[in-house]
């Protein structure tokens, strides 16, 4: 089997789109846990606090859309 995550965009199947975004979710659940560790350091510095809030935040938003664009394909 091909493997998806290193085929061009328009050449993966549904299938191997689904797979490809499952990879990608999976990262940001990942990313996720190392923001929370950081968040909870209690790093002295409110800047530094901002962006990792920022960072979780965002990276949760594109975790939520790649879910919407996976349960949206087809079967």
């Amino acid at each position: 089997m091909r493997n998806a995550i290193v085929q061009m965009p328009d050449t993966r199947t549904a299938n191997e789109r689904r797979h490809v975004l499952r990879a990608a979710i999976r990262q940001l659940e990942r990313a996720e846990i190392y923001l929370a560790a950081i968040t909870y350091m209690e790093l002295d510095d409110r800047e530094a606090r901002r962006a990792v809030s920022r960072l979780r935040a965002e990276a949760e938003s594109v975790r939520r859309y790649l879910v919407e664009q996976r349960s949206g394909l087809p079967e």
